[in-house]
């Protein structure tokens, strides 16, 4: 194993080992004491664990580049963020329902007393709509379809709920140290993520300078700086916020784009699609709006580029690739499988074909595939040597799918395979 790869290993357990090993800190640390009832530690212990997994919740859906790049980068840091949020509020939910149960073996009244906040003072109170806020937050993390700025907006109420959950443990329990150190960890990642995300304070200042129609549906623009230049590689990402041209209004809002082209000057191309209601305005931009990019992120591309390569792109996932061709010609043999539903709709077909014709080291599957699924059965044999190539992946989720086993069939190792999913919220 090389440095690098041991270096990109490590970040990968990050992520996983903070969801891990700080409620288990957390929790040995405000550990009930001997003697108290079952039920009672039960909800002492889920209290302090779920809490603790609700700040590194918070933690991981800081939009930081660094910190990203720590965790394994932001899609894998934001996987992980979900999964101990989930964690968190189900913990959580145990707390009432396991206080409930203890205060039922003394007396079954007790047990509805300590469930209904009427009957409980303010501090109570504080903790039932921390738990319904967190429940509204979590129901609109799986609401796929729902439009990005009311998603965002919505999902605003899981940072209330994680700040009122805290002080609701913290009236209850007095001055506890550990309390307002999750306090203070929440409210800066919280901030963070309001003021230099959202708000784009430390984004970088761009200005679109001219504006091609790749095919129907595509544009690519190029973003000049107006201040100092983004330092990227083909196969990164930025979060990109459109302003007001003369004629044109903006977004606002900070969505992920695949860099398309990376210039000596600190220039960029980005490609753009109409998928949503955002990108399909983007497609009458005009040159001198001003654009705002935070990033970069990502490390699609990064791994073991001294070994033979095989990409495969579905529809705009060809945006990576073109980067790299355009970075600088191929030093390892690269077979790129292009698919897309028709030449009418194929970005950059025409630049890739001629790229295929002058450089010995690259070959193009152009494969036309509307509405239904590719035949890899048939194609993946056409690469050669296909065992010992790295393969990247970019394109949509059921293309994935569809794609894995075929790979693992051909003798392609699973660490050998890369890819990037379009789904990223």
């Amino acid at each position: 194993m090389t440095a690098g790869n041991s270096v990109s290993l490590l970040c990968k357990m990050s992520a996983p080992s903070i969801t891990v090993v700080f409620p288990l800190l957390v929790v040995c640390w405000a550990f009930p004491q001997a003697g108290l009832p079952l039920w009672r530690s039960v909800g002492t212990i889920s209290a302090w664990a779920g809490s603790a997994l609700l700040v590194v919740s918070l933690v991981l859906m800081v939009r930081q580049p660094q910190l990203a790049r720590l965790f394994g980068g932001l899609e894998f840091s934001y996987r992980w963020h979900h999964r101990s949020g989930l964690l968190a509020y189900v913990l959580l939910l145990m707390h009432p329902l396991a206080l409930a149960l203890d205060a039922w073996f003394e007396a079954p009244y007790l047990a509805w007393e300590s469930l209904v906040p009427w009957a409980q003072s303010w501090p109570i109170w504080i903790g039932w709509i921390a738990l319904l806020l967190l429940m509204f937050g979590l129901a609109t993390t799986f609401a796929l379809h729902l439009p990005y700025r009311r998603w965002r907006a919505f999902h605003l109420a899981l940072g209330l709920g994680v700040l009122l959950g805290l002080v609701h443990s913290y009236v209850l329990l007095g001055t506890v140290d550990l309390i307002l150190l999750l306090i203070l960890v929440s409210s800066l990642a919280l901030s963070w993520r309001w003021i230099a995300s959202d708000l784009g304070v430390v984004a970088y200042p761009y200005q679109v300078t001219q504006v091609v129609r790749q095919v129907t549906g595509i544009i690519e623009i190029l973003l000049t700086p107006s201040a100092t230049a983004l330092v990227l590689s083909p196969g990164q990402f930025l979060l990109v916020a459109f302003g007001d041209g003369g004629t044109y209004r903006g977004c606002g809002d900070y969505h992920p784009f695949s860099v398309s082209g990376i210039n000596a000057d600190g220039s960029l191309r980005l490609a753009i699609k109409a998928l949503g209601p955002c990108t399909q305005r983007i497609q009458s931009i005009e040159p001198g709006v001003l654009v705002r990019l935070q990033g970069p992120f990502g490390n699609f591309l990064t791994e073991a580029q001294n070994k033979p390569q095989l990409w495969v792109a579905g529809g705009i996932g060809v945006t990576p690739f073109i980067a790299a061709l355009r970075a600088h010609p191929r030093t390892q043999v690269t077979t790129l499988i292009y698919l897309f539903c028709s030449t009418a709709e194929a970005a950059f077909l025409h630049e890739l074909t001629l790229l295929a014709q002058t450089d010995p080291k690259f070959e193009l599957i152009p494969v036309e595939t509307c509405k239904r699924l590719a035949d890899f059965s048939s194609l993946l044999p056409q690469v050669e040597q296909l065992g010992a190539r790295e393969v990247n992946i970019c394109g949509p989720a059921p293309m994935v799918n569809a794609l894995m086993p075929h790979l693992q069939r051909h003798g392609v190792a699973s660490d050998a395979i890369h890819f990037e999913r379009f789904d990223f919220r």
